[in-house]
């Protein structure tokens, strides 16, 4: 069982991230978390915030390296994907006002230099909402997305060492073309779970691909998940894994930026009775500006964290909203592979998620004009 558990002043020293959405954080190895980017107030950001997991201490590090629009490092952008490979933090991707981005940065965390890449090979097309993962210490794997014209389902596979990237085929039933998705390699396979889709609420459902370690043909297959709700439902957030812990930083719920920190912990963690879900949560103040996309959500139903309701549970103080994904796999394999996407370590950077309904691209492009315009 796990609780979730509001964020105390006493967990951390030093100054947290600023309220945003859009931004990524990722591990670099068990020491400590690395905050990039985002959006607030229609502000893009290209700030580099960390989270000193020993010292339980957030700080900003001086970053040296290439630079972009008279500034080191990357364009600030939002809704790109960031991956971790030893202390190298790869960016790809992204959006920034109103261009889609298609370069490629990495970060040395050990000495804090960022370096612009020149990649080869099969390029993927500039895109956000897309998710990615570290493939071993050498690979990266970058799934679907949104070009501004529709939602992707591809696959790339980039060499870190030769910067070649190229494109997966793959066989078996695809999933649904997606963006605002997360993807997760556990062992051998990478998992994605929910997104945005055309014409319909966000997913809920939770696919495995196999055959990008085991040089077999790639192959998709669909999981059986159940659904949950826990903190105030929100979009382009984040979810870190930090031992046994899991830290949510930010999002937007469709009319505010978040700037609250949330614990997903083990029931027996020593924090875990600290406080439960308030019935009620107040979201940070509402621009004028920003509530015009509530109007534009046709539906809004939260849901998050998966949990395969046998195999363990997530309490919650609040009602809970359960949502059954019909099971299309026999895939023994693939069942087992699910629950322990839920027992170890891989509840992702998004495993609290909103579901919203968009009926066409209109609606997201007039969702991208609240944000960004």
């Amino acid at each position: 069982m796990h609780n979730w558990v509001r964020a105390s002043s006493s967990d951390f020293t030093g100054t947290p991230p600023q309220p945003r959405s859009g931004h990524t954080a990722v591990n670099v190895g068990k020491s400590m978390v690395v905050v990039f980017g985002g959006l607030v107030d229609k502000k893009f950001l290209n700030d580099i915030i960390v989270y000193d997991i020993e010292n339980k201490l957030w700080f900003e590090p001086e970053c040296t390296g290439s630079v972009s629009e008279g500034k080191v490092g990357p364009t600030p952008r939002a809704f790109h994907v960031a991956i971790t490979v030893d202390c190298h933090m790869f960016i790809f991707g992204g959006r920034s006002g109103g261009k889609r981005l298609g370069d490629f940065w990495v970060l040395d965390t050990d000495i804090w230099q960022w370096s612009e890449l020149t990649s080869f090979g099969d390029l993927p097309t500039p895109r956000d909402f897309s998710a990615a993962a570290a493939i071993g210490n050498q690979k990266i794997v970058l799934c679907g997305g949104w070009d501004g014209k529709k939602w992707l389902s591809d696959v790339y596979v980039m060499d870190t060492m030769s910067l070649e990237w190229m494109e997966l085929t793959v066989s078996g039933s695809l999933p649904p073309p997606r963006c605002g998705h997360t993807a997760t390699m556990v062992e051998k396979r990478l998992l994605v779970f929910g997104g945005r889709g055309g014409g319909g609420p966000i997913m809920g459902d939770l696919w495995a691909l196999k055959g990008l370690i085991d040089e077999v043909t790639a192959q998709w297959k669909r999981l059986p998940i159940s659904n949950d709700e826990p903190p105030p439902p929100r979009a382009y957030h984040t979810m870190t894994s930090i031992g046994a812990r899991h830290l949510l930083i930010g999002g937007f719920d469709g009319k505010s930026t978040f700037g609250d920190l949330w614990w997903l912990v083990p029931e027996d963690d020593p924090i875990a009775k600290r406080s439960s879900v308030p019935q009620l949560r107040n979201p940070p103040e509402t621009k004028e500006s920003e509530r015009d996309l509530d109007t534009q959500e046709r539906g809004q139903e939260g849901f998050t964290i998966v949990d395969l309701q046998k195999k363990m549970g997530i309490s919650v103080a609040s009602g809970l909203l359960r949502r059954h994904i019909p099971e299309e796999s026999e895939d023994q394999e693939f069942v087992e592979l699910g629950t322990r996407l839920i027992e170890g370590d891989a509840v992702d950077n998004r495993a609290s998620m909103i579901q919203l309904r968009m009926d066409d691209i209109a609606e997201l492009l007039e969702e991208y004009k609240t944000l960004v315009i």
